[in-house]
């Protein structure tokens, strides 16, 4: 009987070492980023996008995105390794030293601003990097740690990767563009803060100053079920300026509801889990949101 192959120590080092520097971007929160993305290039054009500023802006601004959160993970590395949540990532666990993780972050952001400054435009690459720089220091570094308002004024960053998708391919601002980004602002505080409740206990041994812990869970609860309002009349204004037809008014509607009633579940007739579940519905309401945006921008222009 022949034996079965195995990698060599050298060989299993490497692929320890690629899967720990791929898991610091984390590529789960990019893909659903890149798909915002893709959905601002699109909405930017009434036909198919030109391949150039779709390649390489896909490419940059996904780089420049993983070296934002490769900097979450070596800025919060002391208080990932705290959470039962984070403790398992590279940098508490070993896998990474901090000064890769710096050349690594660096690096990233570096090709992925070349990329985008040479290939698409420079308008897409300093708003990128201004994203960067948003999320990485001012609302990793400061604001996380200075205020219960943390995720709120931090949540701007985050929600620029439609403005950057439309910007890629017209390399200019535009009204639309801002709109979709209101929208993911407006989603960011429930969606976060619905995670903050389930683990609060953890922000609170870290001395992080979620909702949650200092103002509690119940005035938490209340100001997630006012943030789906909100946001439900945010996902109403493309349809007011004429920007989506019938076919994302239906879905948005849809959507805007079953966020509605999980937040209101979450706050009259909670029990154990439901903060999560509430969480988890978040991702997939944006993410089904945008696609129904995508349906509605093809089917109305034919």
């Amino acid at each position: 009987m022949t034996k079965p192959l195995t990698l060599s120590q050298p060989q299993q080092k490497l692929s320890l070492s690629w899967r720990a520097y791929f898991e610091m971007t984390k590529p789960k929160v990019v893909a659903l980023m890149l798909l915002t993305v893709l959905v601002g290039m699109c909405l930017a054009v009434p036909g198919i996008v030109p391949l150039q500023p779709l390649v390489a802006g896909m490419a940059g601004i996904a780089m420049m995105a993983g070296a934002a959160a490769a900097f979450n993970h070596l800025i919060d590395r002391k208080i990932d390794a705290l959470m039962a949540r984070t403790y398992n990532r590279p940098l508490p666990k070993g896998k990474v030293s901090t000064t890769k993780a710096a050349v690594f972050a660096v690096m990233l952001g570096l090709v992925g601003f070349v990329v985008l400054y040479t290939l698409v435009n420079p308008l897409t690459a300093w708003l990128t990097f201004a994203s960067l720089i948003g999320y990485a220091l001012v609302y990793t570094a400061y604001l996380k740690r200075a205020t219960s308002q943390n995720i709120v004024i931090g949540g701007l960053a985050g929600a620029m990767p439609p403005l950057l998708g439309w910007t890629a391919v017209t390399n200019e601002l535009h009204g639309y563009a801002l709109l979709l980004v209101i929208i993911i602002f407006t989603w960011t505080p429930p969606h976060f803060w619905a995670l903050a409740i389930h683990r609060r206990k953890e922000y609170a041994k870290v001395d992080i100053p979620m909702l949650p812990v200092t103002h509690g869970v119940e005035f938490t609860k209340t100001c997630i079920l006012l943030y789906t309002i909100l946001l439900a009349i945010a996902c109403l204004l493309p349809v007011l300026v004429g920007m989506c037809g019938p076919v994302y008014l239906v879905g948005s509607t849809i959507l805007s509801c079953g966020f509605i009633y999980k937040a209101w579940q979450l706050k009259y007739h909670d029990y154990p889990g439901l903060a999560m579940k509430v969480f988890t519905f978040s991702i997939y309401h944006l993410m089904v949101l945008f696609i129904v945006l995508l349906v509605d921008h093809y089917f109305w222009v034919a």
